[in-house]
């Protein structure tokens, strides 16, 4: 029985391992998203800096034709595409953002083509790393975001509503429970993690905000070797994954690296996860914890 004819919205997430030539990224988005939708997908989630990692000014200078050649792709191949972020140099009333800095923002468009949600990521990743980058501050080169922002698909005669979240949100479970008090079913989450947290608790933060918000979460995330023009390699985690509002994990990609076939030219250049949101099972587990019946904090 296919999606279709059970009322489950199927979704894909795709691990990348972007590197800095947004051409052959957008080659890698645009071969992805064909698959997905081959394979019955309706919601293709990419992960973030799906056009490039690092280069965020000379990316940004980009955004609109970066986002409109996505949107074509969503409208080409008839599914929703989750644009994980791409670097945008102005807020979402279009005022150029001050000081030098930029937004991070995640993009859903829908088989038409339109534009549905826009998302500016709230939450800026700043820690230390025992990695070789050591020191990591998105605020030096982004501004936060203000807005939650949960946005409606439909698939299946449905409605779904989808909750915005991209990578360092997943620390924040306030933002999560937001989401599903605003209504949301799934939760987005597309990120880069770094190598050592991504090892200690990406799974985890998946597996909590599903439980958080006892929604579907879809963690489409970077993985392998990004190599930077002063040649500076940052290493991402990947195991993209797919979690029931359960915490139950219901796909995973087990790996940071890509599998590379015997033959370079047969080597997929992204990893993909499917799964289906069961929203009538989702459901009846809301029923039976009622858990934002019983909030008292927020």
């Amino acid at each position: 029985m296919n999606s279709k004819q059970n009322n489950q919205l199927t979704t894909a997430a795709i691990q990348m391992n972007s590197q800095q030539n947004i051409e052959q990224n957008l080659a890698t988005i645009k071969t992805a998203i064909i698959d997905a939708s081959a394979q019955g997908a309706q919601l293709v989630v990419l992960p973030e800096n799906c056009c490039s990692m690092g280069e965020q000014f000379a990316t940004a200078e980009r955004f609109d034709d970066l986002s409109a050649t996505i949107a074509d792709y969503a409208s080409t191949y008839g599914v929703y595409v989750l644009a994980g972020s791409l670097p945008c140099p102005y807020r979402p009333d279009g005022i150029i953002v001050p000081d030098g800095r930029l937004r991070q923002v995640s993009q859903l468009f829908a088989p038409d083509g339109s534009r549905v949600a826009r998302y500016d990521k709230i939450h800026l990743f700043t820690a230390t790393v025992a990695d070789k980058h050591g020191s990591y501050n998105e605020a030096a080169t982004f501004e936060p975001g203000t807005q939650t922002v949960v946005a409606p698909l439909e698939a299946n005669d449905t409605v779904y509503q989808l909750g915005m979240m991209v990578c360092f949100d997943l620390r924040f479970p306030a933002l999560a429970q937001r989401l599903r008090q605003a209504g949301a079913d799934l939760l987005s989450a597309p990120s880069a993690f770094t190598y050592l947290t991504g090892q200690a608790h990406w799974s985890l933060l998946l597996q909590a905000r599903a439980l958080d918000s006892q929604c579907m979460v879809i963690g489409a995330a970077q993985g392998g070797d990004h190599t930077y023009k002063n040649n500076d390699i940052r290493q991402t985690w990947g195991h993209t994954a797919i979690t029931a509002y359960d915490g139950t994990v219901i796909n995973h990609y087990d790996d940071s690296v890509l599998n590379e076939a015997t033959d370079p030219e047969d080597s997929k250049h992204y990893a993909m996860v499917l799964a289906s949101l069961d929203q009538h099972a989702q459901q009846q587990g809301r029923q039976k914890m009622p858990l934002f019946d019983c909030h008292r904090l927020a």
